[in-house]
């Protein structure tokens, strides 16, 4: 068993609750921007909320949460998008001592119900109509719900209006009783499979993770002298976007909301809001070098751009080679050529960031190698990082100066974490999370002497770095006896620009294979592209043994990562890609494998059946048709 852990941090020692960090910011720099809003729903101009005026807000609203009878240990679910008023609304529940229940808002009337019952709220704050027609529709098996706030419908005005008799002296009362200890969020986790549990997170664990990574290392947020600025795009009903807003709350970090994540909205938003730091997840990272790729096709410099991209990774993996003493850096060749691609091509790339962002970090799933050395070679560093729900947020980072492109990094100083002899990673420290809610049972399985059992496996190298392969339970074992971790598969997969999603399969099948969807932007750009003769039936032909080819391709650049036996023998293409609102992805964007799997099950039959030879007697197993690469399309 492999063990690592660093020293204990040098972060602040938390005496009360994570909302008594706005009220000692408000009162040690009143004027410190902290929030910015735009002016308008379209607007390109933000304007900003200084520390004070943040607090007050904030104050307002507990005071109206005291008058609806809000008291210390209630639970109240806040089931909306990542917009400025959940901030103030988390801030105001922490002041008065209340707990948090984050509900993703798409989640279907089911999970919404199951939520609510099994967490005990007492209150509910959803968006718009249709957040209360979903709640109201489950309300008869909710007896202790009492309060249904829409926030489109003036639900935070009609709060303060309700508390305004109040004295503030009663909300820092109250704020004040509030203990490290405290439960602060009753964060549900994604339910991969299975129903979702409620992770019970103090005040102390969260804080934890932002003071530890701030200590560390706030100072990469901006240049020097400059205030970080950060958009929070991310859903807040997850841990990792709660991890984001503490960070910047807690670090003084200007912060900017986004609830729309479609590209169009996310673009506009990076390019007016300018942030110096960005906090993603590998589906979005991997848009964006796909969108770089196409922008630069449609202007006629498809290969300049991916020449360009050769030289970013090149010359950041002979940086990083430097950086940790395995090599003399960059040659002299290579640096003019990074310059002059710095000077025609890198610098635009940031700049349809915004242009001030100068190091990112990825969480919620492994991060392509490949994809951090492009980022690091453009001038972003890409910190690819590991947590959980159960741990409040973060795990590992990156240390300064010593980044390992293609691992998580180390554990943060004061966690520790082991890899066990069958490769599954434990953490404890100070993040990690009390129980399950109502689930001893579930409690005593995931933490024993202190070490919490992620389900995760990884392996630790001899610096203590981390590199995760794969989910314990999305280990894929053959009829042949293989076992197969997806996840590397499926990054490759991915990389390739017509590749959306990739969900690999191929449990008790004689092979592995793949479920593949496809990128509609790209797929139009690639079909136009074509010049195919003959008539419209015959192009079209021509057109799908193309596209089947093409697909061929990524799959066999994929299988280069792997051995034979682990490689994808079958594929078929779907026509919808996989999607928080038909259940197959999480609202973290994680891959639903057993629904997956089941909505599928006949497509993955015939994927497998349309293999078999006929005049073959051999059982389907033993056959040697399995060599080549399948091109089943629907």
């Amino acid at each position: 068993m492999r063990d690592h852990a660093l020293a204990p941090p040098s972060a602040p020692h938390l005496t009360g609750g994570l909302a008594d960090s706005l009220f000692e910011t408000a009162a040690r720099t009143p004027a410190l921007p902290m929030i910015a809003r735009r002016t308008g729903p379209a607007s390109s101009v933000w304007e900003e909320i200084t520390a004070v005026e943040f607090r007050d807000e904030v104050v307002d609203l507990a005071k109206g949460l005291i008058a609806a009878g809000i008291a210390p240990g209630r639970r109240v679910a806040i089931m909306a998008r990542t917009r400025y008023e959940w901030t103030v609304l988390c801030h105001a529940l922490w002041t008065v001592g209340a707990e948090v229940v984050p509900v993703h808002p798409t989640s279907s009337r089911d999970q919404v119900e199951w939520i609510l019952r099994d967490s005990g709220c007492v209150a509910v704050l959803v968006e718009d109509e249709q957040g209360v027609m979903t709640v109201g529709s489950v309300c008869a098996g909710l007896p202790l719900l009492r309060h249904v706030w829409q926030l489109d419908a003036g639900a935070l005005d009609q709060l303060v209006a309700r508390g305004r008799y109040l004295p503030p002296a009663t909300v820092d009362s109250m704020r004040r009783i509030v203990l490290p200890d405290s439960t602060a969020v009753i964060a549900y986790t994604s339910g991969t499979s299975g129903r979702p549990m409620g992770c019970v997170l103090s005040h102390r664990g969260l804080a934890f993770i932002c003071d530890t990574l701030l200590a560390g290392w706030g100072h990469t947020a901006a240049a020097p002298g400059e205030q970080g600025a950060v958009l929070a795009f991310l859903p807040f009903s997850h841990v990792y976007g709660l991890m984001i807003q503490g960070l910047c709350v807690r670090g003084g970090l200007l912060m900017g909301h986004e609830p729309d994540i479609s590209g169009e909205a996310l673009s506009a938003a990076l390019r007016t809001f300018r942030p110096t730091y960005l906090y993603a997840v590998p589906s979005l990272l991997e848009k964006i070098y796909k969108n770089f790729l196409r922008a630069a096709q449609q202007a006629g410099r498809g290969a300049l751009f991916e020449r360009a991209a050769g030289t970013a990774r090149d010359f950041a993996a002979a940086v990083e080679r430097q950086r940790l003493s395995r090599g003399p850096g960059p040659g002299f060749d290579l640096r003019l050529q990074h310059a002059l691609y710095e000077r025609t091509v890198y610098r635009k790339l940031r700049a349809a960031l915004g242009g001030r962002v100068r190091r990112a970090t990825s969480g919620g799933s492994p991060l392509n190698r490949d994809l951090c050395l492009f980022y690091e070679g453009i001038g972003i560093y890409v910190h690819d990082g590991y947590g959980l729900t159960e741990t409040s947020g973060g795990v590992t980072m990156q240390p300064y100066g010593r980044e390992k492109s293609g691992t998580v990094g180390q554990p943060l100083p004061g966690t520790g974490i082991r890899v066990a002899d069958d490769g599954e990673i434990l953490v404890r420290g100070p993040s990690v999370f009390h129980g399950y809610v109502g689930d001893e049972a579930a409690t005593r399985a995931a933490l024993n002497g202190g070490w919490l059992a992620t389900g995760d496996l990884g392996r630790l190298d001899s610096e203590g770095y981390l590199t995760i392969t794969g989910r314990k339970k999305d280990v894929i074992i053959t009829s042949s006896g293989k076992s197969v971790a997806p996840a590397a598969l499926e990054q490759r997969l991915r990389m390739h620009p017509l590749v959306h999603q990739a969900v690999v399969v191929g449990d008790n099948r004689p092979c592995v294979g793949a479920l593949i969807t496809l990128d509609p932007e790209f797929l139009a750009d690639w079909r136009a592209a074509l010049t195919l003769p003959g008539d419209a039936p015959a192009r079209e032909a021509r057109e799908e043994n193309a596209l089947r080819e093409e697909i061929a391709r990524a799959v066999a650049a994929a299988n280069s990562s792997v051995s034979r036996s682990e490689s994808i023998r079958v594929f078929r293409v779907l026509p919808q890609p996989f999607d928080v609102t038909n259940g197959l992805l999480t609202p973290s964007m994680k891959l639903r494998r057993d629904a997956i799997v089941e909505h599928y099950a006949l497509e993955i039959d015939a994927m497998y059946r349309s293999r078999t030879r006929p005049g073959r007697t051999r059982p389907l197993e033993e056959s040697s048709g399995w060599e080549d690469v399948d091109n089943v399309f629907r």
